[in-house]
């Protein structure tokens, strides 16, 4: 009787902690949702591939020399990523292709400029200034395997029911992708996906026999492979355009007037030799651009060695930016979740919802939360990158508080209901103690997640030590990739021994 009336008398001071931080939290989001994207600075974005990054560099260095204050999110991601982050105001202009435009974002067949215009123009949007080259969709195979099998043609390969197909992971789901060609050809094959970098690797090696290619990628020639004619004409064109918000001309009319120039200037031969100097010679995209500007090389003009790479310029930076989503996120996932895992412990009404809840949370693909926060909070970059963080440490937090307060002994809660002390007092001084070892545990655990997590943050544009692992991948670059993925390897040992230390410090020595 006396330990029930215990537990009744414990559930209002939870109730409202709870609500008090669910307060905390939205109006936290309420007032970084407010803070808008500086009207006086272009944003550039870019895709997750090597000739992305070098258009917007291009773009960038011509609107900087043009007067205009510059910035470039680099590599955030694919089609949906960059296309969510134009439309609510992120970014401002970004290189695209037509037929991805028409067929993947305006579910179209017709990929002139009128017409995509039209279908963006109630978005807020515009598609101009044709580069000048055509970079279309094929697949490809090794030129030896190809002669062998005496196949020129994608309609050839549907005799071939044995080739193995490596396909990128955006091409297997583009709405002009693979489902469309494998209607179009009927192609009885089954292919595995993967990165478009690492898909050459796996074709040199035998372990794929056929991949799908840009055909401006600069590695065709170097691995040696046939691409094969699209005979039925399932790709459409893919212009490489540039994609700006309708208020970009106006806001910034210098800048723009110097990207209306850049028409016609990259033909498909020149964007190749691009491609070539960032993947086989390993020149910098900002050295590429320069020289394609001729501007002064203000960038280092050839990505060193793995040495070079880890200890970069960029190491403080991406230290600080990778410091500020761990842990930020974090501190905020402590605040909500011991509350939430007291409550769930004093309530067996609300425990499996509570429970259940961050656990399905946890079950959510990291892009795939991200891309959904991207137009619920109206911006690229930390914020959805934060927000989406602190939802993945809630688990391990609120878990281990329920699990370390409802292992307590009954006896132990009964003596302090016994010696009158007030609900609050029992929590803070007997039950939270004993159950502090738990707790710390659990704060552990998601730091540790959470310092890994953070790389997948640069697909958005957040920064930290993934924007090195996201470049690598681009450019199947793996110096570069080791020097994004120690450093996160090496913070997440450090952040364990120091809560190792915290745990000599914050619980008692009798519990330890």
């Amino acid at each position: 009787m006396l330990a029930a009336s215990c537990n009744r008398g414990q559930r209002l001071p939870c109730k409202v902690r709870v609500r008090n931080c669910f307060g905390l939290l939205v109006a936290m989001a309420m007032l970084f949702s407010a803070f808008p994207v500086s009207a006086d600075q272009l944003m550039v974005g870019s895709k997750r591939f090597t000739e992305s990054y070098i258009l917007g560099e291009i773009v960038t260095q011509t609107a900087s020399n043009a007067g205009a204050e510059v910035a470039h999110r680099q590599g955030m991601g694919g089609t949906a990523i960059l296309f969510e982050a134009i439309k609510t105001g992120s970014i401002d202009v970004y290189p695209d292709y037509t037929g991805t435009i028409a067929r993947q974002l305006l579910q179209t067949d017709a990929a002139d400029l009128a017409t995509l215009n039209r279908g963006l123009r109630p978005l807020g949007l515009g598609v101009a200034v044709k580069l000048g080259f055509n970079n279309t969709y094929a697949l490809a195979l090794p030129e030896d395997e190809a002669a062998r099998l005496g196949i020129s043609s994608v309609s050839e390969l549907a005799d071939q029911p044995q080739l193995r197909f490596g396909l990128g992971h955006e091409f297997l789901e583009r709405n002009d992708g693979w489902s469309g060609l494998k209607a179009t050809y009927a192609l009885p094959h089954l292919p595995k996906g993967l990165d478009h970098g690492l898909a050459y690797e796996a074709i040199a090696s035998g372990q794929i026999d056929v991949m799908d290619i840009y055909s401006t990628d600069a590695k065709i020639a170097r691995y040696g492979l046939r691409v094969l004619s699209d005979d039925k004409h399932y790709f459409p064109d893919y212009d490489a355009v540039l994609v700006y918000r309708l208020d970009v001309p106006e806001r910034f009319p210098r800048a723009w007037a110097a990207l209306v120039k850049l028409e016609g200037t990259i033909d498909a031969k020149r964007m190749i030799a691009m491609n070539a100097r960032a993947e086989l010679d390993g020149a910098s995209f900002s050295a590429i651009a320069a020289d394609f500007s001729d501007l002064p090389q203000s960038a280092q003009s050839v990505r060193g060695g793995f040495l070079d790479k880890l200890a970069g310029a960029d190491f403080l930076r991406l230290t600080g930016q990778h410091l500020l989503l761990v842990f930020v996120s974090l501190g905020a996932a402590i605040i909500v979740g011991i509350p939430l895992g007291v409550w769930a412990a004093r309530s067996n009404a609300v425990a499996q919802p509570i429970l259940s809840a961050v656990g399905v949370i946890q079950t959510i693909p990291a892009l795939a939360l991200l891309v959904f926060l991207i137009p619920l909070l109206g911006r690229i970059g930390t914020i959805p990158a934060l927000v989406a963080l602190f939802l993945y440490s809630l688990l391990p937090i609120v878990r281990n508080t329920y699990s370390g307060l409802t292992d307590i002994a009954a006896s132990l809660s009964e003596s302090a209901c016994a010696l009158g002390l007030p609900a609050a007092a029992r929590l803070r001084l007997i039950e939270l103690p004993l159950a502090s070892r738990a707790i710390l545990a659990g704060v552990k655990t998601s730091a540790v997640i959470n310092v890994g997590t953070a790389t997948i943050a640069a697909f958005i544009g957040a920064g930290g030590y993934g924007e090195r692992i996201v470049t690598g991948l681009a450019l199947n670059d793996h110096a570069l990739l080791l020097a994004g993925a120690i450093p996160a390897a090496v913070l997440a040992l450090l952040v364990q021994w120091m809560f190792d230390l915290a745990d000599r410090w914050i619980v008692a020595e009798g519990l330890r």
